[in-house]
């Protein structure tokens, strides 16, 4: 296979600053109910990049689970890229619906949601969902694939006999956007891309070359 053929032309929509909300997160909400009614796949899947400890970006990906004043996900703080957040609490996002040819990317300072933000999300998981938290030492290295089979047997029993409650070590996260970006696709290369940039407390919008 040739990698470097493999190409599409966007020509679904387009987009002007004339078209756009003055605030940033209502044009995101916007967007992201498009691509609800569109049923993008994974429709609130995002890549969270990181710099990691050892000064290298690192990215996964994460399921976004509020949109407020911020963008709000939730994780194991002891796992990769929660001892990457304590040490360097800035983080970017990307969403990529290609059902509409568009992307969105935002930037800023994340800090933990409060306790009670937390515990609220986490009771509302499937009971798995919640032993899950308990079982894994998310990014840590394991011996094999029983290790997590015989810690669940485990977990189920002591939660058998007790309430369950969250794990101290698990919660969320609320990235604070400094800097978004829409990027909508469009033909011959020449994208649509219209980025946000708070500086103070307004929003300015400008048109980005593609």
């Amino acid at each position: 296979m040739n990698i470097s053929a493999i190409r599409k032309d966007y020509s679904i929509k387009s987009l002007d600053i004339s078209d756009v909300n003055l605030d940033p997160i209502a044009q995101f909400k916007s967007w992201f109910d498009e691509a609800i009614n569109a049923e993008v796949l994974e429709v609130n899947a995002m890549t969270v990049s990181t710099l990691g400890l050892d000064g290298t970006p690192n990215a996964r990906i994460l399921l976004l689970k509020g949109i407020d004043n911020g963008f709000v996900f939730f994780t194991n703080y002891k796992s990769e890229k929660g001892k990457e957040l304590e040490m360097n609490k800035t983080a970017a996002l990307t969403f990529f619906w290609p059902e509409l040819e568009r992307q969105v990317r935002v930037r800023g300072k994340v800090e933990k949601v409060i306790e009670e933000e937390s515990d609220a999300y986490f009771f509302s998981r499937p009971t798995a969902s919640q032993i899950g938290a308990w079982v894994s030492p998310q990014s840590q290295e394991i011996a094999s694939r029983d290790y997590l089979s015989i810690k669940q047997i485990a977990v189920e029993k002591e939660f058998e006999e007790k309430n369950m409650v969250r794990p101290p070590h698990w919660g969320g996260y609320r990235l604070m956007a400094s800097t978004i970006e829409f990027w909508q696709g469009r033909p011959s290369r020449l994208h649509d891309r219209i980025r946000y940039e708070l500086q103070g407390e307004s929003w300015v919008i400008a048109r980005l070359a593609p």
